[in-house]
Formats: structure tokens, sequence, C-alpha cells
């Protein structure tokens, strides 16, 4: 009998153990807190769950979750990006001089966003791999040199897409909602999802993911064994870059214009859905899906307090806290591992 127990309960113990591994608990509990939120906002206001408040959501979590997809691989090099946000807000001054300025066709603005994101990125891996710079410090000059430029090329004014037919559609219709009227996701949310599968699949599956990881975890030791981590670095950060530049096509195509003042602050969230979704500070661990919850973590609460008129310097306290919470677990599950 007792060998019998044994070898029913074998197969499923490695499982468990899975389960119960801190980095998949931080991942459950991102996820329960998540469902939570939802429900408490649902109960204390009926319109926190109208289809207009959960479109809204979805677009807000549009641009935070990408960012934050892009922040995540710098995270897990134990570096980080304080330029995401003024990056973004950037690529979409591009967009617009590229656009509206200078009246050429919407492809080749979408490709200069990105282009110039990527170019942005690797300038601060270069900062970072080459010059040996902080990349607290590298980014934070990054960031301000972006806003700068951001407010000199646009010549401190708004630039609007009016003249240029289907940009909104970019984040704002419904693709899926023409075929599926029940299901409205606006592209922004399905461009999200589609970003965060490719970039799953490119964390784990290709070479540039493996020594993400293995970066983060011993950078000198990946050194030792012949690995031009310069290079990799320098390819990581301009990656990051270049999904910032399509966080800055979203928001733009939200708005409908690039607001060179608009984009300082973005990187807080960013960072936060990162740790909160199980990515740790310290590199070498991380996940998209993590990201994902996290990013939706800080939309959902934003919005529900938001929707129940807290005040917005209530709202950035709340914030502060979560994600001091977040880093706090992310030291002990360090510990227990």
């Amino acid at each position: 009998m007792s060998e019998a127990a044994t070898t029913q309960k074998s197969p499923a113990a490695p499982r468990l153990r899975a389960l119960l591994a801190p980095a998949a608990l931080q991942k459950l509990l991102a996820f329960a807190s998540l469902v939570l939120l939802l429900i408490y906002f649902s109960i204390a206001s009926p319109a926190f769950m109208q289809t207009d408040n959960m479109i809204n959501i979805l677009q807000a979590t549009a641009v935070n979750g990408v960012l934050a997809i892009a922040s995540t691989f710098v995270i897990i090099t134990a570096g980080i990006d304080l330029s995401v946000g003024t990056l973004m807000t950037f690529c979409a001054v591009i967009a617009g001089v590229v656009l509206t300025f200078w009246g050429l066709p919407m492809w080749i603005g979408l490709i200069a966003a990105l282009a110039a994101g990527a170019l942005c990125g690797a300038v601060s891996g270069t900062l970072v791999a080459k010059a040996k710079i902080p990349p607290f410090i590298a980014t934070l000059g990054m960031m301000l040199l972006l806003k700068g430029l951001s407010l000199v090329i646009s010549r401190d004014k708004p630039i609007y897409f009016n003249d240029t037919p289907g940009f909104t559609s970019i984040s704002q219709e419904s693709l899926l909602g023409e075929f599926v009227p029940s299901l409205p996701i606006p592209n922004a949310a399905m461009i999200l999802f589609i970003v965060a599968i490719l970039a799953s699949i490119v964390l784990n599956r290709t070479a540039l993911g493996r020594y993400t990881f293995a970066i983060g975890s011993n950078e000198e030791a990946v050194r030792l064994s012949g690995v031009n981590v310069d290079r990799w670095k320098i390819a990581i950060y301009s990656l990051g870059g270049g999904i910032c530049g399509l966080a800055g096509l979203l928001l733009a195509s939200r708005i409908n214009s690039a607001q060179p003042a608009l984009g300082q602050g973005y990187e807080l969230d960013a960072i936060a859905a990162v740790v909160i979704g199980g990515t740790s500070l310290s590199g070498g661990a991380g996940t998209i899906l993590g990201t994902i919850i996290g990013a939706f973590i800080m939309s959902v609460l934003t919005n529900g307090l938001r929707i129940m008129s807290v005040a917005q310097e209530w709202q950035f306290a709340v914030t502060g806290i979560i994600i001091i919470l977040a880093v706090f677990a992310d030291m002990l599950r360090r510990k227990r591992t």
C-alpha cells in the first residue's frame, strides 16, 4: 500500500513544488490581487464594470503594458531604464514631425518612431556597456535629454494628427469588434497581447533572451565564458527602445496628438508593473506574463480610485505603498531562493 501510494503521489510532487516556488507563487498572488481589485471596485462603484470603462482600462494598460515589457528586458539584466516615459513621448513627436510637418506616408512615420526608439535605446546601452556609466545615471540623463529634445523639435506645442487618415485607428478602433461585435477590444489592447507573446518568445526561446537572464544572474561569469556582454547589453537596450517607440505610437493614436510635455512619470508605473509581476530588481528572474498582470493591476487600481473620486495625491500614495510592498516581497523571495 505504501509503495503504491508513493508511486501515485510522486508525479504530482514536482508540479506542486513548481507551483509553490517563490517566483510562481508571486505571480499567483499578483493574479489573485488583480481579481480581488476587480471584485472590490465592481461592488464599490456600479460604473466600474461598464463597457466604456473597461475599454478605458484596456487602453491605459496597453500603453503602460508595452512600456513595462520594454522595462522587463532591461531589469532582468539587473539594470534600470528611467527614460522609457520620455522616450515614448520623443518617438511620438518624431512620428508627428514625419507625418504632420513633412506630410510623408503613415508607414514611414511608424518606422521612424520605432527606429528613433531603437536608436535612443542603443545610445543608452552604449553608455552603460561601453562607458560603464551606472544604468540609473545613464538613463536619467537620457530622460532629461529626450524631454528637452521633444520640446525643441515640437516647438513646445502639441502636434496633431488630424491630417493623417487612419492614425487614430491604431489605438482607438476595434478590428476584432468588426468580426465579433460582442468583443469590442480596442486595437491597442490587441497590439499589447501580440507584443507580449512575441516578447515572451524572444525571452524564452532565443539567444537574446538566454543572455538577458545570464547577464542578470552573473555578468562576470558570462564575460569570462567568452561572450561579448557589451554587444548583448546594447542589443537589449535597443530592443527596449524600439518597444518604447511602439508605446509612443499607441499613446499618440489614443489622444490623436503628440504631447511633448507628456511622458515623465510613466516610467514609474512601468517599473512598478514589472516588479509587481515578479521580475527581480536584482536581475536574473522575470516573466512577461507577470509583467502584464502587474500592468493590469496598476491600471485597474488607478481607474478604480479615480472612479471612487479618491484625491490624486492619495492615488500616488497608494501606488508608492504598492511599489514598496512589491520590492519587499522580491527581497523575501530572493532570500528564500
